[in-house]
Formats: C-alpha cells, structure tokens, sequence
C-alpha cells in the first residue's frame, strides 16, 4: 500500500503534510521538496521547555554513526546542564526516535547532530542549503519558515512550520529535477528576547569528509 501524505490548499508546490512517521516515505517522492510532520508535543513537556532558563538548553554539533545518538544527545544534556527528570527523559527520546526514523528514511549510518539555542537572525535569508536532505524540529519558540521563489527574490508568501513539528527538506544535493524552488530560512527574532531550541539532522555518507 503507498502511503502519501497529504497536501494543504494554498501551501507551496511540493509541500505536503504527514500525520504519522509512515507517510514521510512520501519526502522520497519524485515532486517531493518537503514534507512537515504535523504533530503537537505534549503540553506538559512544551510548558518544561518554554520554561527553561536559556542557558540549561543543550547545544552542540557532531557526526556520529546513526546507532549511537542516544549517548551523544545524553552527553549535551549533561554537559549543558539540563535538569533530570521525566521530561527530559521525553526530550531524549524524541530526539532518538527522529534520528531513528530520518536514518532509516534516508538510508544514512551517520548523522550530522546538531542542537542550538538560538537568540539571533543568523540564517535569515532564505536559502536552500548545500546538503542532500535535512530535518528540522524546533522544540522551543518559533519554527522554520519557508516559501517558493524561482526568480531570486524572497518568497512572496511566507509559511511557518508549527513548533514541535519536524520539516524534511531537501538540499541542492538531493538528485532531482527540476528544481522546486522551495526556499527556507530561521525567522529572524533578534531583539524579541525569544530563545529556539532547534534540532537539525543531516545524513552523512562519508563521515570521513566530515573530519
């Protein structure tokens, strides 16, 4: 049986809408640019991470086989900080359960893992990124925004990935033609006194490149 996920009346061409972690496998679609994974954190965890003082939120960036991203993720949070306790236990989980589930889709035994606290504009513009494909998730404050344009200007229509929700996208690297001009960016928050907590995974082919 396919399992496709569905598309929105008014959202950009390629952009399509999953309900579940089965109807991602729509991503490796032909027309495919991307595919939003529309799900809610629990609002008890969502309360936990908006309540968080910035400087507890895990960051960091590393390549790692797609197996052990449980300890790393374990190691940021103790390193950062992060109080013990059941919801971060829950954080630790659903960052696994991505990793587990974008590795498989994509077919990558390593991951680019990276965790920011973000507070500036870094990554305004609107961009498609040098990569084969990538998932977001913000976990905390606002999401990754998107747009089609194909004549280099910004997107005349602007999109917001809902927080908690994870954004597969594609990169130039992905093998597809033509090109679906979907660009996306972090939405500038600089100066609102906002804090994002965002996950960014990225398949690694040849992690000896990374080094």
């Amino acid at each position: 049986m396919n399992i496709v996920a569905k598309p929105v009346e008014d959202t950009p061409i390629g952009v399509s809408f999953a309900d579940d972690p089965a109807s991602l496998s729509t991503f490796l679609q032909p027309a495919s640019a991307a595919v939003v994974w529309r799900r809610h954190i629990p609002a008890d965890m969502q309360a936990w991470l908006d309540g968080l003082d910035p400087g507890v939120l895990p960051c960091g960036r590393i390549v790692v086989p797609s197996d052990v991203v449980g300890d790393t993720v374990a190691h940021l949070f103790e390193e950062s900080g992060l109080p013990k306790g059941t919801e971060r236990d829950w954080l630790h989980q659903d960052i696994v359960s991505l990793a587990n589930t974008f590795s498989a889709l994509i077919q990558a035994k390593f991951l680019r893992v990276r965790l920011a606290a973000v507070t500036t504009n870094a990554c305004r513009k609107f961009h498609i990124d040098a990569i084969t494909a990538r998932l977001v998730c913000t976990y905390r404050g606002m999401g990754t925004q998107y747009g089609t344009s194909h004549d280099g200007h910004d997107p005349s229509r602007v999109f917001t990935v809902p927080t908690g929700s994870p954004i597969l996208l594609r990169g130039t690297l992905w093998p597809a033609e033509p090109p679906a001009g979907l660009l996306h960016r972090s939405p500038p928050i600089e100066g609102t006194g906002e804090t994002r907590l965002v996950l960014v995974l990225d398949p690694v082919f040849d992690p000896e490149e990374e080094a």
